[in-house]
């Protein structure tokens, strides 16, 4: 199996997830946020649909500019998370299954005009933001779906409001 095949699978199957705890954001709570420092519920919500697209695309140029800003949109509605969610995941298949297992080990970096601040294996980028960046936001959002009294869906296994194995 090639590395792409394998990044591909795992995403897929963590797509499935990811939309279940998308599909628990109240649209009336949006903007709600647990603390000032925090982003609100619906910019955390998009950003957690739109991380697998955007990191995807971020490893295709090498080396790779850093973004100016890390600055987020707010969503209008919980329709355009999870249709932000799938454009996401299409783009993230496309990109990901264009990379042989060559480009993948390839060393990838990302830079600020001429200083580069990082580099490493394209997998090990993909590994590490595209997938574990994600499930950390994601593991974020779904305590934000607790403090709100929104029942939390399974995720790796039982929560204390679903059971799959029951």
């Amino acid at each position: 199996m090639a590395i792409a095949d394998a990044l591909i699978a795992e995403l897929e199957q963590e797509a499935a997830t990811t939309r279940r705890v998308l599909e628990r954001v109240p649209a009336d709570k949006l903007a709600w946020k647990p603390h000032d420092k925090s982003m609100s519920l619906g910019r955390l919500a998009l950003h957690v649909a739109q991380t697998p697209g955007n990191v995807a695309g971020m490893a295709v140029p090498n080396p790779s500019p850093a973004p100016e800003s890390f600055d987020q949109p707010d969503p209008t509605s919980s329709d355009e998370v999870l249709t932000a969610l799938d454009e996401s995941i299409a783009k993230a298949k496309q990109i990901v299954s264009g990379f042989d297992d060559a480009a993948m080990m390839e060393t990838w970096s990302i830079a600020a005009g001429d200083k580069t601040l990082m580099s490493m294996p394209r997998i090990g980028w993909l590994r590490a933001i595209m997938l574990n960046h994600w499930y950390h936001h994601r593991g974020q959002l779904s305590v934000y779906l607790r403090l709100l009294d929104v029942p939390v869906p399974s995720i790796y296994g039982p929560s204390a409001d679903e059971n799959p194995f029951a």
